[in-house]
């Protein structure tokens, strides 16, 4: 394969390549394995890791204006590595951040210190729709309210930063392990060689957390999966992390309440259940809690989780660390409950529903991101430089309606992997979703869901809009 025009750019950090073009240390044996082998053979194996996704039935939902398809996700056969040192400083980072989180989450539907020490603005917090005043007082097991994490990594020149943890309903692991199943396949040898650590292990290890989060006279906890059923845009990954895990999936019409304890309906009748790792809105959990118009929930779950009796993961009210506004102070939440400097890096940003932010945003929308505070899956943005003047208009009308519900923030040039375009490499765009457990301990999974900005100077790398993914390889030494 000949990477003899392959872009190169100083500004944008390649994960292959130096500037001057020399391969990085860690790459160097992928490298030479791509360079001997013809264009040709690249595109079978491409086709192959992509027939692999269409026979497993390995689908997303994207939800459009009329109508939702389901759609195989697109995966490029060409792995993205890491170096195992800089996987090792991720995962200290990312522990880090969780527990800070987990702390941050305890306190404000507690005794709330850090609003009452001005650290956080008391306002950000209950004026964000993801803060649920009625689990004021809730305590989860083993104070864990985020088990379960998904934090969305970019790499520019200056190293790794943080560009949104995702706390309710975190998706993408099973493309983790169906990208590392097709890609594995066929580079067995250069996978050997380069003594890549696995993931295969990740339902187990969920097991294990979500036992370890059971009640505490819970001696052989019951768990499930619950999803809202077969046409959640995750649905197959539902299914999926039910099978590794050995556990039942059930949607809310087989659950019950009696007694404030959880059973599940069955041949045999009520079974009780002690963990339900839930893959359902907070709105939607508990009609007698939330939305009491939801046809997806049950009733009577959240008090059943109030009073110990069932473990919910993750803990309702969890989106309230992930909203937007609240995303720039989690360095602030670090240093506060730690007394530890954040080590990595988040994102610069404004938050509109200041007076200055606001002026500030609204007079540099063609250099700016702006996102909905509430927002995700790259629906509802504003990338400044690849907007027209009617959409930046269009878009300045609405931040002024809602302030409050906008952030905005700088552009950044994120790196870039090789990507078999038409038989050719090509740099795309990619960031790296980890997925961090917790139970008694943090354990993150040496891998991520890498997606790809499959477009050609495309920033957008949701699958909602047109990304794909690709094997991130996480190095032994």
């Amino acid at each position: 394969m000949d990477f003899g025009e392959y872009e190169l750019s100083a500004e944008i950090y390649d994960e292959m390549f130096l500037s001057d073009g020399s391969v990085r240390k860690h790459c160097r044996l992928l490298k030479k394995i791509l360079d001997e082998l013809p264009g040709s053979e690249m595109r079978a194996i491409q086709e192959q890791v992509s027939r692999s996704f269409k026979d497993g039935g390995i689908v997303f939902t994207v939800y459009g204006k009329k109508e939702a398809q389901e759609r195989i996700i697109p995966v490029d056969c060409i792995p993205r590595l890491l170096a195992a040192a800089e996987w090792q400083a991720i995962s200290a980072g990312l522990e880090q951040r969780i527990r800070a989180i987990n702390l941050f989450l305890d306190d404000i539907y507690n005794e709330g210190r850090i609003l009452a020490d001005g650290v956080v603005p008391p306002e950000i917090i209950h004026d964000c729709p993801q803060f649920r005043p009625n689990l004021r007082g809730f305590r989860p097991r083993r104070g864990v309210w985020v088990a379960v994490c998904g934090t969305d990594l970019i790499r520019t020149n200056d190293g790794f930063v943080v560009l949104e943890d995702n706390l309710r309903v975190p998706s993408g692991v099973s493309y983790m392990v169906a990208n590392r199943a097709a890609t594995k396949s066929n580079f067995r040898r250069l996978y050997r060689d380069c003594k890549v650590r696995e993931v295969e292990t990740y339902g187990q290890i969920l097991l294990q957390t979500l036992s370890e989060l059971a009640p505490e006279n819970a001696m052989d906890p019951e768990i499930v999966v619950m999803t809202p059923g077969v046409f959640n845009s995750a649905f197959y990954e539902h299914m999926y992390l039910a099978r590794e895990m050995g556990a039942s999936l059930v949607e809310g019409r087989d659950l019950v309440v009696r007694n404030d304890h959880v059973y599940m309906r069955n041949v045999a009748g009520l079974k009780r259940v002690d963990v339900i790792y839930r893959r359902i809105d907070d709105d939607f959990l508990d009609p007698d809690a939330f939305r009491r118009d939801s046809l997806l929930g049950v009733p009577g779950i959240v008090d059943a989780a109030k009073k110990g009796n069932v473990s919910l993961v993750n803990a309702p009210g969890t989106g309230v660390a992930d909203d937007k506004s609240v995303y720039s102070f989690i360095p602030d939440v670090i240093r506060y409950y730690l007394s530890e400097e954040p080590l990595i890096a988040g994102v610069q940003t404004w938050c509109c529903r200041r007076p200055e932010d606001l002026e500030y945003t609204l007079d540099n929308l063609a250099d700016l991101v702006v996102k909905r505070v509430g927002g995700s899956g790259g629906y509802g943005m504003l990338i400044g430089p690849a907007s027209t003047p009617g959409e930046r208009e269009e878009y300045a009308r609405e931040i002024r309606k809602d302030p409050a519900d906008f952030i905005s923030q700088p552009t950044l040039e994120f790196s870039r992997a090789p990507c078999l375009i038409d038989e050719t490499p090509e740099p795309r765009h990619v960031d790296l979703r980890p997925f961090v457990l917790t139970g008694m301990e943090t354990r993150i999974v040496p891998g991520a869901f890498c997606r790809v900005a499959l477009e050609r100077g495309n920033l957008v790398v949701n699958s909602s809009q047109g990304g794909g993914g690709k094997d991130l390889w996480v190095l032994s030494d």
